[in-house]
């Protein structure tokens, strides 16, 4: 056998706030129900809006307890002017792929959903434990291994890890020491979370 090159994953990892961009859902069926639910549950209050022929009546509740605007309405490229963030849910391929070479023309940063040649970024896996966030990618390849990961992930971080994280951060303003001594000092602090 010869040597196989290991395939690695170039993605940067960010963390978007939400609430003070502007996201734009093209589609409203139950692909578009999935990508607002994933966007909503780790962001209640992102700045949404959708765009859609029709919604379903999932999509029209959710976006009733949240900043969600629904415009019924064929797609076209004005939809996206004053978004920062695009994501393509319809169900109709060529409409995805005009939304992708739309939000280019724009450079506004795109997902078409399960086509990963049409995404500027994916929407992983995601942990939330209060101020603790981890987000997992599988670099589009399996959806179903982020789910098990964050399932681990959930199972093992500590629900009071938020408490952890809180005392921390106090206890670093209150410190009286240069940039590099702080650092110093809070990684030994928390040597013992990682378990050797």
């Amino acid at each position: 056998m010869g040597n196989i090159a290991m395939e690695k994953n170039e993605l940067y990892p960010v963390f978007l706030k939400l609430h003070v961009l502007n996201v734009t859902i093209i589609g409203g069926g139950w692909v578009g129900l999935e990508k607002l639910g994933f966007l909503l549950k780790s962001s209640p209050n992102a700045n949404v809006k959708m765009v859609a022929k029709e919604f379903r009546e999932e999509v029209k509740e959710l976006a009733l307890k949240h900043q969600v605007t629904l415009i019924e309405k064929a797609y076209e490229t004005e939809d996206l002017d004053g978004s920062q963030m695009i994501i393509a849910a319809t169900n109709d391929e060529t409409v995805n792929i005009q939304v992708y070479h739309d939000a280019k023309a724009k450079n506004i940063l795109v997902n078409v959903a399960d086509n990963p040649p049409y995404c500027d970024f994916y929407m992983g896996g995601i942990v939330t434990k209060g101020n603790v966030k981890i987000a997992i990618s599988t670099n589009g390849k399996s959806p179903t291994t982020a789910k098990r990961l964050r399932q681990f992930f959930e199972e093992v971080i500590p629900d009071d890890i938020n408490k952890l994280v809180e005392n921390l951060n106090t206890y670093r303003k209150g410190l009286k020491a240069n940039f590099e001594e702080k650092v110093e000092h809070l990684n030994t602090l928390t040597e013992s979370l990682i378990k050797k």
